[in-house]
This record gives C-alpha cells, sequence and structure tokens, in this order.
C-alpha cells in the first residue's frame, strides 16, 4: 500500500549552496498527494513546487524544481532519496527558504529522523513504472539507460582523476530497504579545486568538511576520511535514486549511469516519457511489494554513522 510518514518531523541546518539557515518540515499527506513543497517565505502567489520531473530546471550541480510562477527549491535530491529510500509516497514539504538543508551532506539524518518518526500505510495500493523497452540518454561526459527488470536495480560507474576517488563500479538490488543499509549515509564529494571554482561563482557557500568528501589528488581533507572505501559511487547512486524519484511512481527496471549526473537522469526521465511503449503503470501487490525500495525497513536498518 501507498504510504506517508506517521508524524511531523523538522530539520534545521544550512543550504549547500546559499550558505543560508533554513527550516524544514515534512508532513504526513494521504494517498495520491504524492510529494510537494511549500515555500513558507513566499507570501504572495503560488508557494507549491511539485517534486516531479518535469518541474526540474537542470542543473550539473543539484537538482532544482520549479512552478509556473517562478518559485524554486533546490538540492532536493537527498531528502528524495531518503523518501524513495523508505517507500514515503505521499508527503508535504514545509520550507523557508529556496535551498533543503544540506546536514551532514548525505541522506542518513533524513532517514534516521522519518524512521524515528515512523511510517504509516495507507488504503490505496501502489502505483509502479515497469519498464518494458530499454531508453539510453548520452552526452560527450556519459550516459544513462533504464532497461526491463523485475525488481529496482542500479549499476553506476564514475572515473576521476583524483587517486582519492579513481575508477569505482557498483551494482546493487534496491529494494526491500538496501538504500538504507548501503547507501543513505554516503556523502556528497568534491575536488578541492571544484571547491575554489564554485566558490568564486558564488556556489557552495554552505559547504564545509562536515558535510562534503573533500579530496586533492590522493588526499581525503575531510576529517576521519571516507565512511566507505567506495563512498563516492554510492553517493553517485543515492543522487540517483532522488532524481529517479521525480518519476512519479516507484520504477520497477534497471538504472545504469556511466559518468551521469542530476541534468542527465533527468533527461532520462523525459526520454522515457516520451518513448511510446517504453513504460506501463502496475498495481504491486501482496508479496511482489518486497522488489520496491523501503518496503520492510526498520530503523535497526540505518548504519551506524546516523
Amino acid at each position: 500500500m501507498q504510504a506517508t510518514i506517521k508524524n511531523t518531523v523538522r530539520f534545521d541546518g544550512i543550504g549547500l549552496h546559499s550558505g543560508r539557515p533554513v527550516r524544514m518540515v515534512i508532513l504526513p499527506a494521504s494517498a495520491g498527494y504524492g510529494i510537494w513543497f511549500k515555500r513558507t517565505d513566499i507570501r504572495f502567489g503560488d508557494a507549491m513546487v511539485p517534486a516531479r520531473w518535469d518541474a526540474v530546471e537542470r542543473s550539473p550541480l543539484c537538482t532544482r524544481i520549479r512552478n509556473a510562477a517562478g518559485v524554486e527549491v533546490s538540492t532536493i535530491e537527498h531528502v528524495m532519496a531518503a523518501l524513495a529510500g523508505c517507500g514515503i509516497h505521499n508527503a508535504l514539504i514545509e520550507i523557508d527558504g529556496p535551498e533543503v538543508p544540506i546536514l551532514d551532506g548525505s541522506s542518513a539524518p533524513f532517514v534516521d529522523a522519518i524512521l524515528a518518526r515512523g511510517i504509516r500505510h495507507l488504503d490505496t495500493p501502489v502505483m509502479a513504472i515497469k519498464i518494458d523497452r530499454s531508453v539510453t540518454v548520452e552526452t560527450d561526459s556519459g550516459w544513462a539507460r533504464l532497461s526491463p527488470a523485475e525488481t529496482f536495480t542500479m549499476s553506476f560507474h564514475i572515473d576521476f582523476a583524483d587517486a582519492a576517488i579513481g575508477s569505482q563500479d557498483k551494482r546493487l538490488v534496491l529494494s526491500n530497504g538496501t538504500f538504507v543499509r548501503e547507501l543513505c549515509d554516503s556523502r556528497t564529494f568534491c575536488r578541492q579545486s571544484d571547491v575554489d571554482t564554485m566558490r568564486a561563482h558564488g556556489l557552495a557557500l554552505g559547504g564545509t568538511l562536515d558535510n562534503a568528501v573533500v579530496v586533492d589528488g590522493d588526499r581525503v581533507l575531510s576529517p576521519g576520511g571516507l565512511r566507505h572505501r567506495d563512498e563516492p559511487v554510492r553517493h553517485k547512486m543515492l543522487d540517483a535514486l532522488g532524481d529517479l524519484a521525480l518519476a512519479g511512481a516507484p520504477i520497477l527496471g534497471h538504472y545504469t549511469g556511466h559518468r551521469a549526473g542530476h541534468a542527465m537522469t533527468n533527461m532520462l526521465l523525459h526520454a522515457l516519457y516520451n518513448t511510446p511503449g517504453a513504460f506501463r503503470l502496475v498495481e504491486v501487490e501482496g508479496m511482489d511489494a518486497a522488489r520496491l525500495p523501503g518496503v520492510g525497513v526498520v530503523p535497526q536498518d540505518m548504519p551506524a554513522v546516523a
């Protein structure tokens, strides 16, 4: 069945790129509501922004959504991944600024709070997007694909010149709580040279060594080093789950990302919806529910770091 959170949960932090303080509250919602953001600092006009693939303003550094009135919310990928990974299909997210708080740079604080507050199952079946035909998009830097599979699986490849990252590959079946156990605590990462460039352009103003993994050649500059040997590719998978959650329903299929990022994953969703016969909506019943992310997840699945 569809699910929402059982009790309201609040987060206080700063925006990664803006550096501004922000308060965000996730509230329960009814079946069929989906995920919506509400900008509580907008006094006049439409403050509601849908968390949906066709509301995305493409950006290489984060996922940003915008409504028809021009109201935006950015850096939504980590909280969207947390909701998808916990099997939450319906929620209203109130936020008093234009950017979701970065917290520790992963989805773990969101997941931990959601599971602590509890999940409420609703009286309406889950509809899933079943991939029937492969769809691929590519650019000069990489490619992404959705292909048929009986459950939601993901493969990802990254390749960076910095020896601290290098070339990494990972494949996971992201059903039945795998996201919480394997990916949710993996933090956003960047190179020191990227930090310098972003700050010169007025970005990453809220970034610190406590909310991002920063590398410089073969060195990890963040205190404590990596949480996982392959934390960077795990975080790219986390981002991809958050971006795919904007499809409007859970996906039954295999996502492959080869040096893919936010913009490419959104391009893939556009291609999916514009390719006749690429998918169909199916009702997920009984034991088939275990093929979806978040089903059966419990607080004990949280990694120790959270």
